[in-house]
This record gives structure tokens, sequence and C-alpha cells, in this order.
């Protein structure tokens, strides 16, 4: 393994290492098990995150690789996502609910996109990392996992220690190795001052 750079992603201003440095790789090492103490704190970052009118719609099923949770998530994640996310040391479903007693809750996958950003920094304050997925088949997920009615998995959350070791194929390697971009600043944020 190699270590992280010092300041991975070039801001225009220095901001927060955890959010400079933060990226998603898919590399992760197959043996390295996350600290109670980081899995705990992972956690309450996320449980602390601002929610609307703190009805807190998003609720976290996680499982530690080697868990019967965490093989009920891989198998129903989707493609390429079936070739790397089995390294990770916890896989994390993000759930929500979208109504609760007959009124929608407008904001739930806006309060759950924040409760993924918060506990993905706080990771990464730890030398950790996540990688949010898409590919998932969502009704085998709300499936495996029982979830009551009413209650949607939105994303799945890799969470682990980075490896680009030859352990890694070379396809993951050289993904996670691309170049990173973001659009300029003057196209991400209209300002007036």
């Amino acid at each position: 393994m190699t270590e992280q750079l010092t300041v991975r992603n070039t801001t225009s201003v220095p901001i927060l290492d955890a959010l400079s440095d933060r990226w998603s790789p898919r590399g992760f090492d197959a043996n390295h098990a996350i600290a109670d103490e980081d899995l705990t704190a992972i956690f309450e970052a996320g449980r602390w995150t601002p929610s609307a009118s703190n009805t807190q719609p998003t609720t976290l099923v996680a499982g530690v690789r080697g868990t019967a949770t965490f093989d009920k998530i891989y198998g129903t994640l989707m493609d390429f996502n079936l070739a790397w996310a089995d390294r990770a040391s916890l896989l994390i479903a993000v759930t929500v609910e979208h109504e609760r007693d007959g009124k929608p809750l407008r904001w739930a996958e806006y309060d759950a996109g924040q409760v993924a950003a918060h506990l993905s920094i706080e990771a990464q304050s730890r030398g950790l990392h996540t990688h949010q997925l898409g590919g998932i088949h969502v009704d085998a997920l709300a499936e495996a996992l029982d979830l009551p009615a009413g209650r949607t998995p939105i994303t799945v959350i890799a969470v682990g220690q980075h490896d680009d070791s030859d352990a890694v194929s070379e396809e993951i390697r050289a993904r996670d190795a691309s170049p990173r971009s973001r659009r300029e600043l003057t196209d991400f944020a209209q300002i007036e001052r």
C-alpha cells in the first residue's frame, strides 16, 4: 500500500483535509478490519447529521465483512460492483422512509445524502475510505434485509482501507489511479458578491 497524497484534490483555497483528500477508491484491503471506535464514530457522524424538522428518515443497515448482513448486501450489488466490493471492510445500506403518518417526507432523500456525506467525511478523517454505490438491486436489497413496508434502500456505502497492491486487480488499480476532475468553481456555484 502507498501512503495517501497530502492533498489529493486541488482546491482554489484550503479546505478541511478530510474534504480535500476525500475520494472513492474501489481497491480495498481485504484483510483490514475496522476498529470498534472507528465503526461507532462513523455511525455517530451519520446520526448527528442535520435532518428536516428532525424527522430523521434515514436508517442504516450495516454488516462487517464475514457477517451474514455483509453477504446479504453484497449479494444485491450490480455488475462491476461485484468485482471489488467484497474486499471492503464494511457495507452499509442507506435506507429512507418516504412517508410517515400518511404525510410525505419531502426531504427524506436529501437527509439520507447528508447522512452519507457526514459519515464519509468522518471515515476519511480516520484514515478510511468510502465508496457509494448506485448499482444495487433495490427490491432485492429491501427483501434481503427484510425492510418494513415504506422503507427503501437508496445506496450502499463500502468502507475500508485503500489497497493499491497487486492483490487488487489491475483494472481496479488503474481506475483508482486515474486523474480526478470536477467542474470549475465558476460553473458549479453562481455567486453574487
